[in-house]
């Protein structure tokens, strides 16, 4: 455990969701068919199993990614700021446990399955999985908004976040049905 301020510099996560058979039943419970994902096209992306600290909120609030990945981040972040460019994580690592708690927070709310799958992945499928993908914001706007697409944040990134070896998940019109976030991005590789 860790105690006063110290704070874990990795983590290892206890298990990689290797039995499909797993995330059926919690797609099940929620009431997600198989025909749904894969009318989708949706892959499945397993949690990481090694995760590191990238960034820490003002709040405290650690958000985690894998040691590449977090590497990135830190990398493309530094580079915003010293072109006077905020940008901060709002959300890195999400469980598969953590979303289907989402999509069942969301039903509970009576929002209709499928608003949550144009904004929410199906557990299992969420690129959050995998430690590579980050929900970004910056000054000035709320956060997860389409709005962020108006920002000199977003023009950045958009210009330089491939040197860092992210890129956009979900352009307007992306094959998977999700709608539009220009908040959302996962790291791939740097560029070479």
């Amino acid at each position: 455990p860790v105690t006063g301020n110290a704070r874990p510099q990795h983590s290892q996560m206890p298990t990689l969701i290797e039995h499909p058979e797993k995330i059926e039943s919690v797609l099940s419970s929620l009431g997600i068919s198989p025909q749904l994902v894969a009318a989708r096209c949706l892959v499945m992306c397993p949690e990481a199993q090694e995760l590191v600290v990238a960034a820490i909120d003002d709040d405290g609030r650690e958000h985690m990614l894998v040691p590449a990945a977090a590497d990135g981040w830190r990398g493309m972040s530094a580079a915003a700021r010293s072109d006077g460019v905020i940008v901060r994580i709002v959300s890195a690592f999400r469980s598969v446990d953590r979303q289907a708690e989402i999509v069942r927070n969301k039903l509970a709310r009576g929002l209709s399955l499928d608003a949550i799958l144009c904004v929410s992945a199906p557990p299992g499928y969420s690129e959050h999985h995998s430690g590579r993908a980050i929900d970004v914001t910056t000054d000035s706007v709320a956060a997860l908004e389409r709005e962020f697409e108006d920002t000199t944040a977003f023009q950045w990134l958009s210009k330089n976040a491939s040197r860092f070896g992210f890129v956009l998940s979900f352009p307007a019109d992306n094959p998977y049905g999700y709608a539009y976030e220009p908040w959302h991005w996962c790291f791939q590789a740097a560029e070479v």
